[in-house]
């Protein structure tokens, strides 16, 4: 489950540019530098995804991340907009978590029920992977609306350092955090349902019915 949310590496990835970004500022006050090196060590981590064949969207998730960071500090002038993009995907998705879990579809459960081969069957058929997924993704929303209280004042009125080091700072404890609330929330619900265990099963019950 923790890889499913991009493991120990997803972290160092979504982490250490803006820490890069960040220190770099701090040192010399200049966008441009800032910017450049963060991408091309965001670059870098993209090209180490893809010399070992991992997915293109683990490999190119992060550049346009840090990218669209780039050219929002550049083109405004201000540092700050550089975490903008980051601020508003984080906001968007605690707001997602929330809604989703307040409408009895949560959305964690569309995440992690492919990865454990269970699709949507914890929707009407596990009612308690159902309680599961929804308190996981309150949690989350909870936790990511949090951590955008916090950020959004320092973008308003704090400095491009101050923002740019609280955000370093928060940007691994809310979501070990978060995945460690999944991980018990679902560790006391009832087992997956393995549909895709089902659907092979039955196809080769039909094969065995139909040559006899």
């Amino acid at each position: 489950m923790f890889q499913a949310f991009g493991g120990v590496r997803g972290m160092v990835e979504t982490t250490v540019p803006g820490l890069v970004f960040v220190a770099i500022y701090t040192i010399d006050h200049d966008i441009k530098s800032s910017g450049i090196a963060a991408l091309a060590l965001s670059v870098l981590l993209g090209v180490a995804r893809l010399v070992q064949r991992d997915t293109l969207k683990h490999a190119f998730s992060g550049i346009f991340g840090v990218a669209f960071g780039v050219v929002f500090a550049m083109m405004s002038g201000n540092a700050k907009n550089f975490y903008l993009p980051g601020m508003l995907y984080t906001l968007g998705l605690a707001i997602a978590y929330i809604i989703s879990a307040a409408a009895g579809f949560p959305l964690l459960g569309l995440i992690l029920g492919p990865i454990f081969k269970e699709n949507l069957s914890w929707r009407k058929r596990n009612p308690g992977r159902l309680r599961a997924y929804t308190k996981a993704s309150w949690a989350w929303g909870l936790i990511l609306l949090a951590k955008s209280a916090i950020l959004f004042p320092l973008y308003w009125w704090g400095n491009a350092t101050q923002l740019g080091w609280v955000k370093v700072a928060l940007g691994i404890p809310p979501f070990l955090l978060s995945v460690y609330l999944t991980w018990i929330f679902l560790v006391r619900a009832p087992a997956p349902i393995d549909v895709i265990a089902e659907m092979e099963a039955a196809e080769k019950a039909d094969k065995e019915k139909s040559l006899t």
